[in-house]
């Protein structure tokens, strides 16, 4: 039924990985730091938001915990709120010291990872794997670009972290949760492939990259999207459906940094989903019939959910660079979303700062 054709610019058999490889390149991080400096738009825009942000202050206080919970729709929650926003935190300091060369940024992201490094034992609770998917590409993205960017950062510091992703993240996710609405594991997804560009774990990326491709899960490209675009949530609620777009789209890219492409996935299924939903959103109708999810189950009702219908979550500006910047394909309803969801700034369930980092991009 699907056509797919790896980019096999580095086959599964023989390859190295690049680094920093995750959301962000060598050359994208040069690209940053010239437009920020020559204050042009709409960089520096972004720039300005990233800076006042509380996530950006060299005064920030972590709260690193031995033990995080977090239950359904994260009640009760136990450190998990401290460790996402860490997280983020983290990621702001890493993108400041590329951009401003100041080492305090770069020993404050480094000050934040091994916090939590040196403190956390466990995590549990029904959400855990979702918290850790969210979470986790937050502090992975901001290790890769300090490990490869700055000298100042102790390797036994440096193992302490690997420890902790090999022996408190890694055993809760590994099995990912395919029964579960497709927005699990495509954040278990995104944050997996980190692990394994980190570690330069092959077996860990792969086993990433081949369960978000064709897995039987809801959260994969072949059961998450039908043909026409309509996502596995969407007759859920247009919330939950953006969380599983914006978490594919973070893990296509990191695929497209390591030479895979995740984005052309059955014809470019992940692009018709990002219209499908933006044209929702706007208010124009679509076609929509009752999902069947991977198991052959018919899940939630006969019709598209409005809740959340007209509300943009942080999710556009990296679809719309990979599929119009690179790929020279019309993304119409992805554009007009972009004028609703424009400046993505501090997130928490999606990557931070995907303005800054995406929009307008040269083509790799």
């Amino acid at each position: 039924m699907f056509h797919f054709k790896r980019n096999d610019k580095h086959p599964l058999a023989k390859r190295t990985f690049i680094h920093p490889g995750m959301l962000h390149s060598s050359s994208e991080l040069n690209f940053l730091k010239e437009k920020v400096n020559a204050k042009t738009e709409p960089w520096i825009s972004a720039w300005n938001e990233l800076r006042e942000s509380p996530a950006a202050q060299r005064s920030y206080k972590m709260a690193p915990q031995n033990h995080v919970a977090r239950g359904p729709y994260n009640k009760p929650d136990i450190g998990a709120t401290a460790f996402m926003k860490d997280g983020a935190a983290a990621y702001t300091m890493a993108l400041q010291w590329i951009v401003l060369d100041d080492p305090t940024y770069a020993e404050k992201a480094i000050e934040i990872i091994n916090g939590w490094s040196q403190a956390l034992d466990s995590i549990t609770m029904g959400d855990r794997k979702l918290l850790i998917g969210m979470a986790g590409i937050h502090y992975l993205n901001a290790a890769e670009i300090i490990k490869h960017t700055y000298k100042g950062w102790p390797e036994k510091e440096q193992k302490v972290f690997e420890s902790m992703i090999l022996n408190i993240w890694y055993p809760v996710i590994q099995d990912f949760q395919p029964s579960y609405n497709g927005n699990w594991d495509a954040a278990i997804g995104q944050t997996m492939l980190c692990i394994g560009i980190y570690l330069d774990r092959h077996d860990i990326f792969d086993r990433a990259y081949e369960h978000l491709l064709k897995g039987n899960s809801n959260g994969s490209i072949a059961y998450y999207f039908m043909p026409n675009g309509q996502c596995q949530e969407s007759g859920r609620d247009q919330f939950h459906t953006q969380m599983g777009l914006g978490f594919l789209s973070a893990a296509a890219e990191i695929a497209w940094k390591q030479g895979f492409n995740l984005y052309g996935a059955y014809n470019n299924r992940l692009a018709a989903g990002y219209e499908y939903t933006a044209q929702y959103l706007s208010g124009a109708e679509v076609p929509y019939v009752q999902y069947t999810n991977y198991k052959g189950e018919k899940v939630f009702g006969p019709e598209i959910s409005p809740k959340g219908r007209g509300k943009y979550s942080p999710i556009y500006e990296r679809a719309y660079h990979h599929f119009h910047d690179r790929m020279g394909l019309e993304m119409p309803h992805t554009k007009e979303a972009l004028k609703n969801s424009r400046i993505e700034g501090l997130g928490q369930s999606h990557m931070s700062w995907s303005t800054l980092m995406n929009a307008a991009y040269p083509p790799e």
